[in-house]
């Protein structure tokens, strides 16, 4: 038979699952504030799942305490494997609620996405837009990095909004810009009157946006890398092309952008932001693992700005304007 101490061990593991399942997306709610609510909406599921599943393993804690040994021992035997690989599962799940936790975005963002004369905002499921008043035909569809609030980026690219290219900002699924590979083909169609798009991201949005280019060379006429790069040889894309990285960058290295001089298009223009770092490309503080920089984010910013309308001011035609 199954001795006591067997038994509460086994109960006391369980409850201390459920309890990780409840701490997980407290945890997250707590430390990102309001970007839960702002992220795609699988987010929220992904964490009231892992709440759902703490209340019933507590709940099963308690009526197995209640019932004692079940008194078959085959049949406990087979019993608690299953329960093994059950709670197994259970400890990813709330590990998985706790990883995705988003970077929440600063003050600095959050005021980027106040309408004003110039710009209105849009916001919609899957995402939300800075739509200049007096809009052009040429648009830009921007994916995020991993687990950043999508609002982070609002003040490094409303800029291009004010020059009066509209912006689409993704809301990718779980905050992960590759579980919608296709994410940006809704946002377009929902703007009409743009007849030109650029796709862009940061990190690995910008992955996510090279892949979606390469493999729709028809409906995109440019692309923006900010501290990203493409995994696969795009060198032959039809595409106007501008790589923005940071030198003091610790997880988009400066070799990185070495290596993927060779994966882009002949013509790419690449522009260093010198002494700046991966989290200055939006704004959401700072992320482990990042260098430590030597500029303002300001003037930092600054650079990228400039770089990226220059890359939609040749996308336009124009030398500037939004055309």
């Amino acid at each position: 038979m199954t001795s006591a101490p067997s038994v509460t061990a086994g109960l006391v593991a369980r409850a201390v699952v459920g309890l990780a399942l409840l701490a997980a997306p407290a945890w997250v709610v707590a430390a990102a504030g309001d970007a839960v609510g702002h992220q795609h909406r699988s987010l929220a599921a992904l964490l009231v799942v892992s709440a759902l599943a703490g209340v019933l393993t507590l709940v099963r804690v308690v009526v197995l305490a209640r019932r004692g040994p079940a008194p078959d021992a085959g049949r406990r035997v087979l019993r608690r494997a299953g329960a093994v690989a059950g709670y197994a599962l259970l400890v990813v799940l709330a590990g998985a609620a706790a990883w995705l936790r988003p970077f929440p975005a600063t003050p600095d963002a959050l005021a980027a996405l106040v309408p004003d004369a110039a710009v209105d905002v849009v916001e919609e499921d899957g995402w939300y837009a800075l739509v200049p008043r007096d809009a052009g035909p040429v648009g830009l569809v921007y994916t995020p990095g991993a687990r950043v609030d999508v609002r982070a980026s609002a003040a490094v690219l409303r800029p291009l909004a004010e020059a009066g290219y509209p912006v689409v900002v993704l809301r990718p699924p779980l905050g992960i810009a590759l579980t919608a590979p296709d994410a940006p083909a809704a946002a377009m169609d929902a703007f009409a009157e743009v007849d030109r798009w650029v796709v862009g991201g940061h990190s690995l949005g910008g992955v996510a946006a090279a892949r979606y280019a390469a493999d729709h060379g028809d409906d995109v006429a440019g692309l923006l890398l900010h501290a990203s790069y493409p995994m696969a040889d795009m060198s032959d894309a039809d595409l106007q092309v501008t790589s923005v990285w940071a030198s003091d960058d610790g997880l988009t290295t400066p070799a990185d952008i070495a290596a993927s001089r060779a994966l882009l298009p002949a013509g790419t223009t690449f522009v260093e932001v010198d002494g700046g770092v991966h989290a200055f490309f939006a704004d959401y503080g700072a992320q482990p693992g990042d260098g430590q920089p030597t500029v303002g984010r300001a003037q930092a910013q600054a650079v990228i700005g400039s770089a990226d309308l220059d890359l939609m001011a040749r996308v336009a035609g124009t030398d500037g304007a939004a055309g």
